[in-house]
């Protein structure tokens, strides 16, 4: 039956058999070497010498298969000697001590992405709400990151997590919803103060997407078609206050000149007699004001003697 190794030992001893390309191709060489050499002294010299050559070359084949090391452009190796911290490596070739000189860890030096989220947290106003972020780190220190703490990746996503709980339990969800910039700013802060000491700096911090709650969602959707729906009444009203002003003003040309006042009548009523089949319902009053009578009348008698089309 097999037996699954802690993540924690896997991790181990994949740090510790890390061994380079370069190192490998070296030690296929000597192995080779050690064989053809050791073929063709057959016979010509001592087999304990030949055991000897052949012995010799494998022991410095393994010294080089363990002691040079290759760390890519982006990557430091972290060397302990006897326990202690020694040096930083790379980018580049290297060298260790096998046995004395260990490699616990490999840093990375790109910037990192860390995605993050905060479920069912309470505003200040104590409505729920579910936020995803998204973290862009980078390690500027690489021996305060490998010494300072253990697994700095798992402590910088709890870090970025507590801050965005703390952030948004200080703020209501209608500044989380229009204030995302300065919600960026401030977890930025918080964050890259928890993490300077494990020699990690955050550039930025992004707020992805805030769910709230449906019903919450429907309520604010009614009260923003409220909204709207008051601001087109108090349009249309002032849009009243307007035209009545002008009719106002308008009235003032004809107060003293009813001639003028006739003619608008008379224009008023061909414009709504043209066509056909138009009814005008036309109060007594406006027609004993502006004496319609009579122009009605030779209207309509007009439109009676009016050759009927066929």
């Amino acid at each position: 039956m097999a037996t699954k190794l802690p993540k924690e030992l896997t991790k181990t001893l994949k740090v510790d058999l890390h061994i380079s390309g370069v190192a490998g191709m070296v030690f296929a060489i000597v192995l080779i070497a050690a064989v053809v050499g050791a073929l063709l002294m057959d016979g010509k010299v001592a087999d304990w010498l030949i055991g000897t050559y052949v012995l010799g070359l494998t022991l410095i084949g393994s010294y080089i298969l363990y002691a040079l090391k290759v760390a890519s452009q982006w990557e430091k190796a972290i060397i302990l000697r006897l326990g202690k911290f020694h040096k930083l490596a790379g980018p580049g070739l290297f060298w260790i001590v096998p046995i004395i000189d260990a490699i616990p860890a490999w840093i990375d030096h790109r910037v990192m992405v860390t995605p993050f989220t905060a479920e069912k947290t309470l505003t200040k106003d104590t409505v729920p709400v579910d936020v995803d972020a998204v973290l862009f780190w980078v390690v500027w220190d690489a021996e305060k990151a490998a010494l300072e703490v253990k697994d700095y990746v798992s402590a910088i996503s709890w870090a970025a997590q507590t801050a965005l709980r703390e952030i948004i339990g200080q703020m209501t969800l209608a500044d989380i919803l229009v204030g995302r910039s300065r919600m960026d700013a401030d977890l930025q802060k918080i964050i890259d103060e928890r993490t300077t000491p494990w020699g990690v700096t955050v550039q930025s911090v992004e707020i992805r997407d805030v769910i709230i709650p449906p019903d919450l969602e429907d309520a604010m959707s009614s009260q923003a078609q409220a909204e709207r729906e008051r601001q087109a009444r108090v349009i249309l009203g002032e849009s009243e206050m307007q035209i009545a002003a002008s009719f106002s003003e308008a009235s003032k040309a004809y107060i003293n000149n009813p001639t003028a006042l006739h003619l608008r009548a008379m224009n008023m009523l061909f414009e709504g007699l043209k066509e056909k089949g138009a009814l005008v319902i036309v109060p007594s009053s406006a027609v004993d004001t502006m004496n319609l009578g009579g122009l009605s009348g030779m209207i309509s008698l007009a439109q009676n003697n009016a050759p009927k089309e066929k």
